[in-house]
Formats: C-alpha cells, sequence, structure tokens
C-alpha cells in the first residue's frame, strides 16, 4: 500500500505563487498584442506587405496559444487550490474525529469512577472560574492534575486547588479579591492543591486581599488576607507548592480608640506556609511574603500598620532534598501627611523548613523593613523598627549543615548542625 502525506498550507501557498506567475504572463501578452499583431509594412511593394502580414499572422498565433494556455493554467491553479482545501477539510475532519473517539473512550472509562467517587479515573480537574472563589476539581485518581483554584470577587476568598489523585501536579490556589467594605478585613487565598500521592508536585498558595477601607471609629485599619498555604508533594518524588503572599493592610481611620491613643493602620496578611516535599525525595516550597502593613492618616498623628509575618518554609524530602525557606517580613506602613506619624514596624521573617535524615537546613526570611516617619510636626515622625529575622531550620538529622537566620532588626538564630556531622548555621544580621 502507498501513502500519500500532503501539506495543505504548503500547496495553497504554491496555488498562490502560480496564480501570481499566471497573471504577470497574461499582462505581458497584453502589452505585447498591438505593437505585434499589426506590423506597418516597410515600403509600398509587394514584399515589405507580405513580410509585415506574416509577423502579424505569427503574432495572431501566438495570442490564440497564449489565450488557450492562460485558461490552462488558471483550470490548473482552481484545481490546486481545490485540492488544498480539500486535504485541509480531510484533516480537520479525522482530528475531530479522532478527538470524540479519544472522549468517548475516557468517558467509557472515567464513568464507573466519576458515578461512584465524583471524580475521574484519568484526566484533569476543571479550573475554577475567575472572580468567583470556586475550587478548582481534583484530578482523575490514577493520572490527573488538579484544577486551579478561581480567583477572588471583591470581599471574596481565592478557591482552593484541586488535588491530583496517585499522579500528577496539585492545582495552583486562587487570588483573594480585595475587600472594599469600611472595616471589612481581606480575605485568605486559596490553598494550593496535594500533588499526586505517589509522583507530583503542590500546587502553589494564592495571596491574600488587601484590608478594606478604614473604618470610621475603632482605632485601627483593616487587617490584609493571608496567603494561602502551598500543597504538599507526593510520596516518592515532588516539589512542595510556594506559599502566597499576604495582602495589605488597610489605612489608619481617622479617630482613635480613645483620646489617649492614636489610631494605627492595619497588620498585613500573612504569608502562606510552603508546602511540604515528598516524604522521600524533594524540595519543601518558600514560604510567602507577609502583607505591607497599612499607611498611616494623613489628617491626624497616627501610626503605620505592622507588616505581615513571612511564612513558614516547607519541610525537605524525609531522605534528601531541601527545605523551603522562609518568607520574608512584610514592611511596616509608612508614616504619612503633615503630621509627626510614626512608621510602623516590620514583619518578622518566616522560619526556614524543616529537614529531613540528609541534607542542608533552610534559611530564614528576612524581616520587613519599618515604616518611614511622617515629615511634619516639630520633629519627624519616627520610623518603624524592622521585622525579625526568621530562624534558620536545623540541618539534617544524620547529616547537613543549619540554614542561616534571615536578615532583620534582630537577626534570626542559625540552625543546628546534623546530629552526626555538619555545622551550625550563621545567625542573621541585624
Amino acid at each position: 500500500m502507498s501513502y500519500l502525506i500532503a501539506a495543505p498550507e504548503l500547496v495553497a501557498a504554491a496555488a498562490t505563487d502560480l496564480a501570481s506567475v499566471g497573471s504577470s504572463i497574461s499582462a505581458a501578452n497584453v502589452a505585447a498584442a498591438a505593437p505585434t499583431m499589426s506590423v506597418l509594412a516597410a515600403g509600398a511593394d509587394e514584399v515589405s506587405a507580405a513580410i509585415a502580414a506574416l509577423f502579424g499572422a505569427h503574432a495572431q498565433a501566438y495570442q490564440l496559444l497564449s489565450a488557450q494556455a492562460a485558461a490552462f493554467h488558471e483550470q490548473f491553479v482552481q484545481l490546486l487550490t481545490a485540492g488544498a482545501g480539500s486535504y485541509s477539510l480531510a484533516e480537520a475532519a479525522n482530528a475531530s474525529a479522532a478527538q470524540s473517539l479519544q472522549q468517548d473512550v475516557l468517558d467509557l472509562i472515567n464513568a464507573p469512577t466519576q458515578a461512584l467517587f465524583g471524580r475521574p479515573l484519568i484526566g484533569n480537574g476543571a479550573d475554577g472560574i475567575n472572580g468567583t472563589g470556586q475550587s478548582g476539581g481534583d484530578g482523575g485518581i490514577l493520572i490527573g492534575n488538579g484544577g486551579n483554584g478561581g480567583s477572588g470577587g471583591a470581599n471574596q476568598g481565592g478557591g482552593n486547588g484541586g488535588n491530583a489523585g496517585l499522579w500528577g501536579n496539585g492545582g495552583a490556589g486562587g487570588a483573594a479579591g480585595n475587600s472594599t467594605t469600611a472595616g471589612l478585613n481581606g480575605f485568605n487565598g486559596g490553598a494550593g492543591g496535594n500533588g499526586g500521592l505517589l509522583w507530583g508536585n503542590g500546587g502553589i498558595g494564592g495571596a491574600g486581599g488587601n484590608g478594606g477601607p478604614a473604618p470610621l471609629a475603632g482605632g485601627v485599619g483593616t487587617t490584609g488576607g493571608n496567603g494561602g498555604n502551598g500543597g504538599g508533594a507526593g510520596l516518592i518524588y515532588g516539589l512542595g507548592g510556594a506559599g502566597g503572599n499576604g495582602g495589605i493592610g488597610g489605612a489608619a481611620p481617622a479617630i482613635g480608640p480613645s483620646p489617649t491613643i492614636i489610631p494605627a493602620g492595619g497588620v498585613g496578611g500573612s504569608g502562606g506556609a510552603g508546602g511540604g516535599a515528598a516524604a522521600l525525595f524533594g524540595v519543601g516550597g518558600a514560604g510567602g511574603t507577609g502583607g505591607a502593613g497599612g499607611l498611616s492618616n494623613n489628617t491626624v498623628q497616627s501610626v503605620g500598620g505592622y507588616g505581615g509575618m513571612g511564612g513558614l518554609g516547607g519541610q525537605s524530602g524525609l531522605l534528601y532534598g531541601a527545605p523551603g525557606a522562609g518568607g520574608g517580613g512584610g514592611a511596616g506602613g509608612a508614616g504619612d501627611g503633615a503630621f509627626a506619624s510614626f512608621g510602623g514596624h516590620g514583619g518578622s521573617g518566616g522560619n526556614g523548613g524543616a529537614t529531613g535524615l540528609f541534607g542542608n537546613g533552610a534559611v530564614g526570611g528576612d524581616g520587613g523593613l519599618g515604616g518611614d516617619g511622617g515629615t511634619g510636626g516639630a520633629e519627624g515622625g519616627q520610623g518603624g523598627i524592622g521585622g525579625l529575622g526568621g530562624t534558620g531550620s536545623p540541618g539534617g538529622l544524620l547529616l547537613g549543615n543549619g540554614g542561616a537566620g534571615g536578615s532583620g532588626a534582630l537577626g534570626g538564630d542559625g540552625g543546628a548542625g546534623g546530629l552526626l556531622f555538619g555545622q551550625n548555621g550563621t545567625n542573621g544580621t541585624a
């Protein structure tokens, strides 16, 4: 049996080129017709008239043959163009039939597990719809990735990522929507889905939403939403998902809780914890960064909000792997306006993730920067204090160096070395 392979796009391009060539030849024939078909005699004698008639007759015969060749050329181009279209239609029909057959086979395989457990045997979970906070669907029990969580609308948290089955990656958590109602705290980001039980990466956590506008009274701005936790990895191998970042705290209200206590901006949301690595081998997810503290109020003397805490790093594989680094602390809210407002303190960095039997400890997250003080008044407002550096995690139980502590106003402690071999981690710098 002989086989024919055709590239419809190349056939169509060839037809276009041939049509262009035919147009050029036809234009040249038209230009040559007038001066060649009626040749003037060189003289009044019979010989000159006979020669002119001979050339004219040849020109007329050439134009007749050219017209026939042009008609044949046009028919050939039409057939070539139609052939390219037929090949394209045949390929589309075959592809549609193959996809339909594949889907029919999958539907037949997945029908029993879908009816019994509410999830397919093979296939990816559906993504949540953005703007609804809908969670992603779980992947197939045997093979399939979890669907991503949908982002949240206004005043709504993010959806969680779907979990994988035996083999596959977890879906990412959806980001939370920002709060738009006065006095309403930020909503949390969705958690990342877990990787497959045997093999797969965890999904990343969604970011937390920002806190709402300042309340009319009460003294403190709204709190930012926390970042979602990263999903855990599979049993044999996989990477833990990173934690989501925390949301920004709301600005300080204009009225404090009492005449002697000035109002303050809201606290930034905490970063989500990184997902743990696989039980045997893998890398833990990094902790999310804490959200920035809310600004002070620019109409009264007030204090910027404290930055959110960094997320905890994910644990490494039990046998070997790198744990996740701790997330950085959020920056303190700045002092604002024409008053000597104070900057908020930076958030503490997250601690590094735990290590298994072999491996180095993770670095602790850096503390957040303190907010700048306001420039008004006889003296500028005092800047906020930088956050504490996160603690570096210990090295592996048998072998490994401890992780370095994160930098901050006060450095975090370095992690302890392994039980048999390994050096302690260095303390973070101030």
